[in-house]
């Protein structure tokens, strides 16, 4: 696997999200995965779309499908069913929560106990 090419685990996750799959509407394209890797070594490179590498066929027609997948929401549908859970909205209920009594400032005496007054 070079470099910048999605690795088999994450191809496998990714592929039954794509259009192109046997039974969709229109045409099958030729390779999702070579193209899927011409996206993320331009993504990861940071190089504009003409020093794609001749590996990855004509600049042209794999910027073109990406404009068309970015309009149809190829992208957004992607990024939607792969981002992880939304942590945002956890809730913990504080009473099952300990903290160390260090935590809330207490001072140690030094023998494992705290000091006193």
């Amino acid at each position: 696997m070079r470099r910048y090419e999605i690795s088999d685990h994450d191809w496998q996750r990714l592929s039954p999200l794509l259009p192109g799959k046997p039974g969709d509407v229109g045409c099958t394209p030729r390779d999702n995965r070579l193209f899927l890797n011409a996206v993320l070594w331009i993504a990861r490179s940071g190089a504009p779309w003409r020093d794609l590498p001749e590996r990855y066929g004509p600049w042209n027609s794999a910027y073109q499908r990406f404009r068309r997948w970015a309009r149809k929401g190829v992208w957004q549908q992607v990024f939607e069913q792969l981002q992880e859970p939304d942590l945002d909205w956890l809730m913990l209920d504080s009473t099952t929560v300990r903290a160390h009594q260090h935590a809330a400032g207490q001072k140690n005496n030094g023998r494992g106990g705290v000091a006193g007054p």
